[in-house]
């Protein structure tokens, strides 16, 4: 298509955090298609979830916090959380009359006319007054480099990748990253492989004791503070440690959560440290996060020096047009949700003229 429409607000991403500001938005009076429109590169509903490993069942997920305004109940807990979720998120799209469109991938934001921002896509060019990027993080695995990597004669995958545990039967496995996904990808494979090495940068914190409110509110101030400062956000786990619960315990006693520190190069046979230790390998499984999705964004020039965007609240700071929901301590699913509230009401104050408060 090669004109360009005009609405007042342009959300991109229909994961949790673009779910949230579209109900929102439609809370305080905008009209899907007529007021603002939904943008998302996938598929079909889920988000992220549509992609995860078949293994993750419902009952394995910890913290899946409802949308607003929709409970999700009766899932069983032995279903893939991929269709728990998807289905999940579909209801809740028709429920509300979002009307996201998909698939449609958002190729960049710039400068419009008349104050607007022009957003091209694979589906034409929207002039908007405002945007909420919720874009997540997902399709930015992040694969660290270490000398020797390019040698390898065994299987490199990612996270975003990982298959479940049974295609390591027999295989000598080493993990890479000491976050949740890494101990989860641990404790499924440990039973089928030949032998699997646990390996960080950083020695892992466990938590004991519950994850309750002052606790939550600990960890985001710590992540809000990052991108205060323009820094790129940190995940809310980094900062709290790991839940030492069951599963866990078990791991610890076994040894399968024996930690080690992370190798120096990569061979072709394997992974080696600079003492003269060397491990075999088959496989590594690289289970190093994500980083957030903003490279569109990049025409705009919001990043600050230290890599990230500096963030007030969900605004960008050198652009007031701009929201990001579910980036740095709006990432979880409960926080994406109270964003995207807060998005919502910045907006429709904004476009009205009125102050924004900070």
């Amino acid at each position: 298509m090669n004109y360009t429409r005009e609405v007042e607000v342009v959300v991109i991403g229909a994961g949790q955090a673009g779910l949230s500001s579209a109900y929102h938005l439609r809370r305080t009076g905008f009209e899907p298609e007529r007021d603002f429109v939904v943008l998302d590169h996938s598929p079909g509903p889920g988000g992220a979830w549509q992609f995860r490993w078949p293994s993750l069942t419902y009952g394995k997920v910890h913290g899946m916090h409802a949308l607003p305004g929709m409970e999700l109940t009766g899932a069983a807990p032995e279903r893939a959380s991929s269709e728990v979720i998807s289905e999940y998120f579909t209801a809740y799209e028709r429920t509300f009359d979002l009307r996201v469109r998909r698939p449609v991938d958002v190729h960049a934001v710039r400068e419009g006319e008349d104050g607007r921002l022009l957003v091209e896509t694979s589906d034409g060019r929207w002039a908007t007054r405002a945007l909420i990027n919720a874009t997540g993080t997902w399709d930015r695995p992040f694969w660290p480099r270490y000398p020797g990597q390019e040698t390898f004669r065994g299987r490199q995958l990612h996270t975003a990748q990982y298959p479940g545990p049974e295609e390591f039967a027999g295989r000598r496995v080493v993990v890479v990253g000491g976050g949740a996904s890494g101990t989860q990808h641990l404790l499924e494979i440990a039973p089928y492989a030949a032998a699997t090495t646990w390996v960080t940068r950083r020695s892992p914190v466990f938590r004991e004791g519950p994850f309750d409110e002052n606790v939550g509110r600990a960890a985001v101030s710590l992540v809000e503070e990052r991108v205060r400062q323009g820094l790129p956000p940190q995940s809310v786990v980094s900062v709290t440690g790991l839940p030492l619960n069951d599963a866990i315990r078990q791991g610890l006693r076994d040894g399968v959560l024996d930690r080690q520190p992370v190798f120096d190069r990569i061979t072709p046979q394997g992974v080696a440290w600079d003492d003269g230790r060397e491990m075999a390998a088959d496989v590594i499984l690289w289970a190093t996060g994500f980083r957030a999705a903003i490279d569109h964004l990049a025409p705009l020039r919001l990043r600050e020096p230290g890599g990230g965007i500096r963030v007030d609240g969900t605004r960008a700071v050198a652009d007031p047009r701009i929201h990001l929901v579910g980036y740095g301590p709006s990432a979880s699913t409960i926080g994406a949700n109270r964003a995207g509230r807060a998005a919502a009401r910045d907006i429709r104050r904004l476009l009205a003229g009125e102050p924004v408060v900070t």
